[in-house]
């Protein structure tokens, strides 16, 4: 039988998160998987800078329906989510410090939970990565037909309108990149989110300010019924914890490890509200589930907004389906595992999926805010909760932060609930 040190020595390379990380020049990679052996060492800046990638993304574009969805007084459920997903980052160090041995988030499933912990951890993580690479093929789709509207058109007697037809060939864009079995380029183009959230913030501010559009919109104070639906968009905004280990374990003085969350989380936070507070104001209840299709496509700041969108998820697509690529090739034999055609064979069936997926569910807001209700949820606060309290045995002692913690599981848990009742309502209504 293995030994405990034994079984925490192996390396789970497919289950950690594809996260490009900005290392310094002159540090190198060191292979093996023993505690002493820290994959990367970064600095609290480059830390800083990796962390502010991961939780910048396509979630910016959604913050201003979400607002729309559940009026002004929803933005406290955003600040409160943001505090929590802070919180339950926190707990997941804490994890960590237990075992010097754990790499990644699965390792701390199992740590917790034994091997029911890891599978749990690890079927979370690849779903949310699936739908969130489909969310990208449909966001894609959405802009490009709104940027370069075509006619309907018969192949094979299928009619295949402009969003199918750019979804498709997205797709076959797309599908080279993940063939590569090299992908430290592309994590690179990919690390472009900070910046890509950034001039998207300016741009639609300029478009807002200077190019007509104004900041005219009042607004509800609160929409009771689209309550559940901003909650789950507002969570899709803060589902990076999957690659906090790897964050972790990259820094070469992780007691500064909480700083870097606290860092991340303010500037992410002021980001993802600033953007709900000017899309809000500048398009009221009529603005879209990506607010890049509430812009006016004459002006040069639109477009500049538009194509700074569209590039950024063809980068990250690859990223996204590798883990799951890798997962799904440990299936076969292992005289199998490691060859070119399975790659290739297993990414463009993966990639032939997502389209089939994005085609017969083209909605980019109501399957976001599936993954932030459900996987979002659950990845982000409730497993880093449930796993803290069996790893450390605070639920044994029942004092404060144990209350707190339970309470938080609660409410987690019935927001998610609910919201992905109303999520997968939304998605049946629109079919």
């Amino acid at each position: 039988m293995e030994g405990e040190s034994d079984k925490w020595q192996k390396c789970d390379e497919d289950a950690t998160l594809n996260i490009p990380l900005v290392v310094e020049h002159e540090e190198r990679q060191i292979s093996g998987c023993g505690p002493n052996n820290n994959i990367v060492t970064t600095s609290f800046l480059k830390t800083c800078f990796n962390g502010l990638n991961a939780l910048s993304g396509v979630g910016i574009l959604s913050v201003p329906y979400a607002l729309a969805s559940g009026g002004w007084l929803s933005l406290a459920l955003l600040f409160s989510i943001a505090a929590v997903a802070f919180y339950s980052g926190l707990l997941m160090k804490r994890c960590m410090e237990k075992n010097p041995n754990i790499r990644t988030y699965p390792d701390i499933g199992e740590l917790a939970f034994g091997k029911t912990g890891r599978l749990i951890v690890s079927i979370s993580m690849y779903v949310e990565l699936y739908l969130v690479s489909t969310g990208f093929l449909i966001l894609e789709g959405d802009n490009l037909s709104n940027l370069l509207p075509i006619e309907e058109f018969q192949v094979v007697g299928l009619s295949i309108g402009a969003k199918q037809f750019f979804v498709i060939l997205v797709a076959l864009i797309i599908l080279p990149t993940v063939w590569l079995d090299n992908l430290s380029l592309i994590s690179y183009v990919s690390a472009s989110g900070v910046f890509a959230s950034a001039i998207i913030i300016l741009s639609i501010s300029w478009t807002a300010t200077f190019d007509g559009v104004g900041f005219y919109q009042k607004g509800d104070i609160v929409n009771w019924n689209g309550i559940p639906t901003a909650v789950s968009l507002y969570a899709f905004c803060y589902c990076a914890h999957p690659v906090f280990p790897t964050l972790y374990n990259s820094m070469r003085n992780k007691h500064q490890f909480s700083n870097v969350l606290i860092v991340c989380f303010i500037l992410t936070t002021a980001g993802y509200a600033s953007m709900a507070i000017i899309g809000y104001l500048m398009f009221g209840s009529k603005v879209e589930s990506q607010v890049t299709l509430n812009l006016p496509l004459n002006k040069l700041s639109s477009k500049i907004a538009i194509y700074t969108i569209l590039v950024n998820p063809i980068a990250k697509f690859a990223l996204m389906a590798t883990p799951i690529t890798n997962a799904l090739k440990d299936l076969f034999p292992r005289s199998y595992k490691n060859n070119r055609v399975t790659n290739i064979f297993v990414s463009t069936i993966l990639v032939i999926s997502n389209v089939i997926v994005a085609l017969s569910v083209p909605f980019f807001g109501s399957l976001m805010s599936l993954v932030g209700a459900f996987l979002s949820v659950t990845a982000s606060i409730l497993l880093p909760c449930l796993c803290y309290l069996k790893i450390s045995d605070t639920y044994r002692k029942f004092g404060f932060e144990a209350m707190m913690i339970v309470i938080i599981v609660l409410v987690a848990m019935v927001m998610g609930i609910f919201g992905t009742y109303t999520s997968i309502v939304e998605i049946v209504q629109n079919l």
